[in-house]
C-alpha cells in the first residue's frame, strides 16, 4: 500500500516509464511549442532534486518554490516530497506592477515558513539575485535553479522516512488578511483527497482505459490548491496524462482552453465560474465550428460562487460543439480540507434549488428593461455543490450553540475526515479555533470552514461566508444574493465582479453598498445602471441600497483564485480608493 505520492511515482516509473505524465503547451496553443515529460524521466528529475536537498541536510525543512508555469515546478515539488522536505508553493514576482505585492507576500511567506532554501526556474533565481535591497532575507537562504541540478544526482537519492502524518507541503491561503496562514497538508491528507477526487469524478480504471490515459487539461495556477491537488497531483496519483498551460495564456485568449479540450479530448477539465464566462464571450460561430467537446465528461466549477445562469448559457452555447449539460460539475472545497469536500454526480445535471425563482427569472427575461440578454428560468436559483466524498462528513452547525442544524437550515459548514489538514503552521490559536471544533452529540473534531450553507437531500448548497453575512434590520442577507440580483439587472455588469457589503449608516444602523464593474461600452449609461441595481435589490430583497458604485473592469479586489474580497472592497470604498466610472462615489 502506498504511503505517499512518492511511492506511487516510483510505481508508475517502473511500470510505465515511457508514458507521458505531463504535456505543457509553451505558448498556450496546441500547434505551438510543446514540452513533455514521461513518468520515468519525472521520477529521475524528482530524485535528482531530492538528492540535492538531502545532501545539504534539508530534510524536514521548508523549501519555497518560485517557478513560472511549466513542468519544472512539478519536478521541484515532487523533488521536495521525495526528500522529506516541506514544499511551499509561491508566486514569483512578475512585471513591475506586480513586484511590490509579490515581494511583500514573498517576504511574509519566507518569514512565516522559515524557508531554508528557494527552488525555482533559472530566470526567477537570476531575478532574485538582484533583489537583495528589497529582500535582505535572501542572504541567509540558498537559492537554486533546479534545471541546473544534474541528472546524475538521482543516483544518490535515499528514500525518505515518511509517514501519513509527515507534512508534505504548506498551502498558504489566498484570503484578504495581511497575516498569511500556511495549511499543513500531510502525506496522508494528500492521498486521502486524491482518493476522494478519483471517486467523485469517476476516474475509474475503465474510464482511464477508455480515455487512453488522457485525463486532464488545465490552465489553473499550480501554486493554488485547485490547480495543484486537482489536475497535477491526481494525474501523478493515477499515473495518467495531464495537458497544462499558463493561466496568463488562458486569460489572453480563453478559447485556448476549449481548443485544448477539443484537441486532447480529456475526461476532466475545469475552473472557477469566471472562466466559463470568459469562454462565453469568445463563442463565435467560427470557434464553435472547430470544436469537439463531446468527450468532456467532468467540467468542474468551484473556488467561487457557481452561477446557475453561467451553467445554463455555457451548456446552451456549446451544445453545437457536443458539450452536454450533464458534464457540468459544481463542487466545493478548501485548502484546509486539502481540496475537494463535495462533488456532483458524474453524468447528472447540476441540482438547482428554489424553484420559486423561476417565475421571477421568467419575468426578468421578458420585461425588456435593462435585463441580461437571454436570461432564462432558474438563472437566480442556488446551485448544489454535490455530496461529500467517501470518508468525508459534512454537517451544518450553529457555531455559537455547537449544535447540528436540521436539513434545510442555513448554518456554518463543518467538515471532518482524513482529508482535513493538521492545522495552520506555527499558529496554535488559529488551529484550535478552526480545526478543533466540537459538536454536541457527535464524536471527534470538526473543521470550521467559515462558509455558510445548507444540506438538501444530502447535497450541499453553499450560500456565503460567515464573516461576510450582513445583518440589516434584524434580518440576515448574503452578499452573493445581492451581487447576483445586481448583475442580472443589466447586460454591462460583469459576472463575478460585484461586491456587496454593509457600512455603518449612523443612527440608521448597517446599510448595504454595492460596488460593480461595468463594461467600457456602457460608460454613458451609469445613471440608468445604478437605478436598475437599486430597483433589482429593492424588489428581490426588500432592501434600500445606501450606495451603488460603478468601477472600471479588473479593479475589484480578488484573491489569487478569483474570489471577491469583500472586506478589501469595503476598505477601498471607505478610503475612497476605488477606480470609479464617471466621477466620485456619493456617501
Amino acid at each position: 500500500m502506498a504511503r505517499s505520492l512518492v511511492d506511487l511515482l516510483t510505481t508508475h516509473a517502473s511500470r510505465q516509464p515511457d508514458r507521458t505524465a505531463y504535456r505543457y503547451l509553451v505558448t498556450g496553443d496546441c500547434d505551438g511549442e510543446i514540452q513533455d515529460i514521461s513518468y520515468g524521466r519525472l521520477a529521475e528529475r524528482s530524485r535528482a532534486v531530492a538528492a540535492w536537498l538531502q545532501e545539504r541536510g534539508l530534510a524536514g525543512s521548508r523549501a519555497m518554490l518560485l517557478y513560472p508555469p511549466g513542468i519544472e515546478f512539478i519536478c521541484g515539488y515532487l523533488g521536495c516530497l521525495s526528500a522529506g522536505v516541506v514544499a511551499v508553493p509561491g508566486v514569483p514576482p512578475q512585471g513591475r506592477s506586480q513586484n511590490h505585492r509579490a515581494l511583500l507576500r514573498m517576504k511574509r511567506l519566507i518569514a512565516d515558513a522559515d524557508a531554508k532554501v528557494i527552488l525555482g526556474g533559472r530566470e526567477v533565481i537570476a531575478a532574485l539575485a538582484t533583489m537583495s535591497e528589497h529582500l535582505p532575507e535572501l542572504a541567509e537562504i540558498t537559492c537554486v535553479a533546479t534545471e541546473d541540478v544534474p541528472d546524475e544526482a538521482a543516483g544518490s537519492w535515499r528514500e525518505p522516512d515518511l509517514t501519513a502524518d509527515s507534512v508534505a507541503f504548506l498551502q498558504y491561503t489566498s484570503g484578504s488578511t495581511s497575516a498569511p496562514r500556511g495549511v499543513m497538508v500531510t502525506h496522508g491528507n494528500l492521498l486521502d483527497n486524491e482518493r476522494v477526487i478519483t471517486e467523485r469524478m469517476g476516474h475509474t480504471p475503465d474510464v482511464i482505459e477508455e480515455y487512453d490515459h488522457e485525463l486532464f487539461v488545465s490552465w489553473l495556477p499550480v501554486y493554488h490548491d485547485m490547480g495543484l491537488i486537482g489536475p497535477v497531483l491526481n494525474a501523478a496519483y493515477l499515473g495518467v496524462t495531464a495537458t497544462l498551460f499558463s493561466p496568463l495564456h488562458f486569460l489572453q485568449r480563453p478559447e485556448r482552453w476549449l481548443t485544448a479540450v477539443s484537441r486532447y479530448r480529456p475526461h476532466t477539465s475545469g475552473g472557477p465560474n469566471f472562466a466559463y464566462e470568459l469562454c462565453l464571450k469568445q463563442a463565435t460561430p467560427d470557434l464553435l465550428d472547430g470544436l469537439d467537446l463531446s468527450r468532456w465528461k467532468v467540467a468542474f466549477n468551484g473556488a467561487e460562487p457557481v452561477r446557475a445562469a453561467t451553467l445554463r448559457r455555457f451548456a446552451e452555447t456549446f451544445a453545437p460543439a457536443g458539450f452536454r449539460r450533464e458534464s457540468l460539475y459544481p463542487c466545493y472545497g478548501l485548502a484546509e480540507a486539502t481540496l475537494i469536500v463535495t462533488g456532483s454526480s458524474v453524468q447528472a445535471p447540476p441540482t438547482l434549488a428554489d424553484a420559486d425563482a423561476d417565475a421571477d427569472a421568467d419575468a426578468a427575461a421578458t420585461d425588456g428593461v435593462g435585463t441580461v440578454t437571454g436570461a432564462g428560468p432558474g438563472d437566480a436559483a442556488a446551485v448544489g455543490s454535490g455530496r461529500p466524498g467517501p470518508g468525508i462528513t459534512v454537517v451544518i452547525a450553529d457555531p455559537e450553540r455547537q449544535e447540528e442544524l436540521p436539513e434545510g437550515e442555513v448554518g456554518e459548514i463543518w467538515v471532518s475526515g482524513g482529508s482535513v489538514a493538521r492545522g495552520y503552521w506555527r499558529n496554535a490559536l488559529a488551529t484550535r479555533e478552526t480545526f478543533r471544533a466540537t459538536l454536541k452529540g457527535r464524536e471527534g473534531r470538526f473543521l470550521r470552514t467559515g462558509d455558510l450553507g445548507c444540506l438538501r437531500d444530502g447535497e450541499l448548497f453553499v450560500t456565503g461566508r460567515l464573516k461576510d453575512l450582513m445583518v440589516i434590520d434584524g434580518r440576515n442577507h448574503y452578499p452573493q444574493d445581492l451581487e447576483l440580483s445586481a448583475e442580472m439587472s443589466h447586460w454591462a455588469l460583469r459576472p463575478g465582479c460585484t461586491a456587496a457589503f454593509s457600512v455603518d449608516g449612523g443612527g440608521e444602523g448597517e446599510q448595504p453598498v454595492v460596488v460593480a464593474e461595468t463594461a467600457p461600452e456602457a460608460a454613458g449609461e451609469s445613471e440608468k445602471i445604478i437605478d436598475l441595481i437599486r430597483g433589482a435589490i429593492g424588489e428581490a430583497h426588500g432592501l434600500p441600497v445606501r450606495d451603488v458604485v460603478l468601477v472600471h473592469p479588473g479593479t475589484i479586489p480578488k484573491t489569487s483564485s478569483g474570489k471577491i474580497q469583500r472586506r478589501a472592497s469595503r476598505a477601498a470604498y471607505l478610503e475612497g480608493t476605488l477606480s470609479l466610472v464617471g466621477g466620485p462615489a456619493t456617501r
